[in-house]
């Protein structure tokens, strides 16, 4: 593997397609309330972008140094333990993201606040702040949240109510309460795909004494809180036209509900670490369809 392949390898562009979803669908309801802005979209698609990357290198960082990659760890190969980045080289790598995600969301926040001298912009640049260091704190340095059972909390914070009320926030400049519907399904679906990987590599975490989620609460209640996180997904969709008294043309991504059975289906039955794998790029993909589908519907006159 080249030093060009391995750096892809360790950017896990799978995972990309997931972190959109939120900017997706803040953008969405943006647009079904009028205040829709292209610039807004393409510049907090990009901080998330970086955002997820940073997580992806300091996961592969992290885990390496705390002992929770191995050689017998299932899943797919991990850079810095496979010796094929340097952990000095991969820290770099972080440092550069970092940088990359806060110039990126300083130039977000500004535009869409019309510059610096404004008490919003502060709040959404600690927002921003504090979004780069729970990227890195998952897994890097002492004690971090994710060996402490905290992962999916944080999945659901900064991956549903942050990023899909925030990029609703930067776009029109206001909240509404009803958008922490369609923020929660999908930081639901979000926690539901890390719900995924911590049951592929529950055994190669108990190992390492990292106290998931999954490895608090055992395989069995794991899926069934999975069961819980993707059909709720969907109830809170539902809910979201019913307060907005949307037509039957708005419940378009409710097309998506076939791909979500077929999963659940999967989970069901899965035991083996090979099992639960493929599901990830699959639950990513159908909630990427799910916000698609619930948008166009969304938006459609």
């Amino acid at each position: 593997m080249t030093k060009v392949q391995a750096w892809l390898s360790a950017f896990r562009l799978r995972t990309l397609p997931l972190a959109l979803s939120s900017i997706i669908m803040g953008s969405f309801i943006a647009a079904f309330n009028h205040t829709f802005s292209w610039i807004i979209l393409a510049l907090a698609s990009l901080t998330t972008l970086f955002l997820q990357i940073l997580s992806n290198l300091a996961n592969d960082y992290g885990d390496t140094v705390n002992g929770a990659d191995h050689d017998e760890r299932q899943g797919p190969q991990r850079m810095v333990q496979a010796g094929l980045i340097s952990p000095k080289s991969m820290l770099r790598g972080i440092v550069i993201l970092a940088l990359l995600a806060l110039a990126s969301g300083v130039c977000l926040i500004y535009y869409s606040f019309s510059g610096f001298d404004n008490y919003k912009f502060l709040v959404f640049l600690g927002v921003g702040f504090a979004a780069i260091i729970a990227a890195m704190k998952y897994t890097m340095g002492k004690n971090p949240y994710g060996y402490r059972g905290l992962g999916d909390l944080f999945v659901l914070l900064f991956f549903g109510v942050i990023g899909v009320g925030g990029s609703y926030f930067l776009h029109s400049l206001h909240f509404q309460w009803d958008v922490l519907l369609p923020a929660l399904a999908v930081g639901f679906l979000s926690a539901g795909v890390l719900n995924l990987n911590n049951m592929r590599d529950i055994e190669s975490d108990r190992q390492a004494r990292k106290n998931t989620l999954v490895v608090l609460l055992g395989l069995s209640w794991a899926k069934k809180y999975h069961y819980f996180l993707v059909v709720g997904s969907v109830f809170l969709i539902v809910a979201f036209l019913v307060i907005n008294q949307g037509t039957i043309v708005n419940y378009l991504g409710l097309i998506a509900i076939p791909l979500f059975i077929r999963h659940i289906k999967v989970v069901i039955h899965a035991s083996a670490a090979t099992d639960f794998d493929p599901e990830l790029k699959r639950l990513a993909l159908s909630t990427f369809i799910f916000v698609l589908s619930f948008g166009i519907g969304l938006i459609i006159i």
